[in-house]
């Protein structure tokens, strides 16, 4: 997992299919190293988008993009997801429900 602490659980109302902002690496610097130690490729792949990226919302949705990367790859809750959703056991929420959570700011 590199050298940063270990990932804290989520609050209440998070879970693995939504990592808050408290949650991963906290600097680039952390960012970095996380990347580093998942995949070099990632780490030099993340440098080039972000080295291209414009200053705001896309410097914002690399640094996104390799927090999520970063938790798919070392947060174990995250895998378990993933694998109980590709295995077909994790109930999928209705569309109705799903606009409900988004409209209360909560959706996973």
């Amino acid at each position: 997992m590199g050298t940063s602490p270990p990932h804290e659980p989520g609050s209440a109302g998070t879970g693995p299919y939504r990592i808050t902002a408290d949650q991963g690496p906290q600097t680039l610097g952390e960012l970095r190293a996380e990347l580093a130690a998942v995949d070099p490729v990632e780490l030099a792949a993340f440098d080039a988008r972000l080295g291209a990226a414009r200053f705001g919302r896309e410097q914002e949705a690399v640094i996104t993009e390799a927090r999520h990367l970063v938790a798919l790859r070392t947060r174990p809750e995250v895998r378990e997801a993933i694998r109980a959703s590709l295995a077909g056991r994790t109930e999928l929420m209705t569309v109705e429900d799903l606009f409900a959570e988004l409209d209360k700011g909560t959706a996973p």
